[in-house]
């Protein structure tokens, strides 16, 4: 039987194409200084586990009013674009996006991210006109690890999952993924090869120093590519 072509990418965004965690864990702790609130640690690792900033926001303050949640957005929003420039291009992911750009594979961005956000995140990497469909948090009602926000993406590229290869970071992200009928790569900047892996990634990575877009095409049909030992996550 013939192997089903790989035609097309869906990047995940914090964690996978900009290293952005700990811009976004001092923003959501100054955020929660203006409060008055303080949080610990691992409750920060739940905000960095690729949910929704409203799941995150209901997560700390329960059942409060809409109005009053995106009142909060907006101000974890504002600090967080102060800083926004600090968070840096994860290692070789920029040369690899404009390559597959450049072969002509379909690309699409599905993060838990708002829509303005998210552009003003490509923007700053450059990438933005690599990415003609962005699934963006407000796109869907339920994020991550529910695979809305996944078979929005592939609806939006007109391409079948099975054609499709997802790249995550967090492992609620690497469920979305598979939930939806992709096949999925891990970057381990964060979580653990064995997390991931145990999430459902067929793949794991530190980043893409050493990925190019041919090797992503050889891990979609199954078959790794020499060079890629170097680039697998140790756990």
């Amino acid at each position: 039987m013939k192997a089903t072509p790989l035609r097309g990418v869906i990047f995940d965004m914090d964690g996978v194409l900009v290293d952005s965690h700990a811009v976004h864990r001092t923003a959501w702790l100054e955020f929660f200084q203006t409060l008055g609130r303080e949080v610990s640690g691992s409750e920060l690792d739940f905000i960095l586990d690729g949910r929704k900033r409203s799941e995150i926001l209901r997560h700390f303050f329960g059942n409060c009013p809409d109005s009053e949640l995106e009142e909060f957005g907006r101000r974890k929003d504002s600090i967080f674009q102060e800083m926004r420039l600090e968070a840096s291009p994860v290692p070789g992911v920029v040369p690899m996006v404009r390559q597959l750009h450049r072969n002509g594979t379909a690309l699409a961005v599905a993060t838990s991210a708002s829509r303005k956000r998210a552009v003003s995140t490509l923007t700053d990497l450059g990438l933005v006109d690599c990415f003609p469909v962005i699934v963006a948090g407000e796109d869907v009602v339920l994020g991550k690890p529910d695979a809305a926000v996944y078979r929005l993406a592939c609806t939006r590229l007109a391409i079948e999952p099975a054609s499709l290869l997802a790249v995550e970071d967090a492992i609620s992200g690497v469920r979305s993924a598979v939930g939806a009928g992709l096949r999925c790569i891990g970057v381990a900047l964060h979580e653990t090869r064995e997390s991931l892996t145990g999430a459902g990634a067929i793949h794991v990575v530190r980043d893409f120093e050493s990925v190019s877009a041919h090797d992503l095409e050889c891990i979609f049909a199954g078959h790794d590519s020499g060079k890629l030992g170097a680039a697998v996550a140790g756990g």
